[in-house]
């Protein structure tokens, strides 16, 4: 008896292994790849939005791109 408790013990402490294979593995990251890519174009698109209502302040880089006489040094 005490030797089949230690064998299952041993059995549940051991992590499972699920292989998978080379496919399985790229079809996951093209779907988690695709995710981030269409979660960072709604993050971009709804900033772009914001920018034009004037709901948010623009950073360097966006003043630069939608403001550049801004950054006009000739008076100097």
């Amino acid at each position: 008896m005490g030797a089949e408790e230690e064998q299952r013990k041993q059995e549940n402490e051991q992590p499972t292994n699920n292989p998978i294979t080379e496919s399985q593995f790229l079809a996951w990251k093209r779907q988690k790849d695709a995710d981030t890519s269409a979660k960072k174009a709604e993050a971009a698109r709804k900033r772009a939005e914001d920018i034009a209502a004037g709901t948010v302040q623009m950073n360097g880089r966006e003043l630069f791109l939608h403001e550049p006489w801004v950054f006009d040094n000739s008076q100097y």
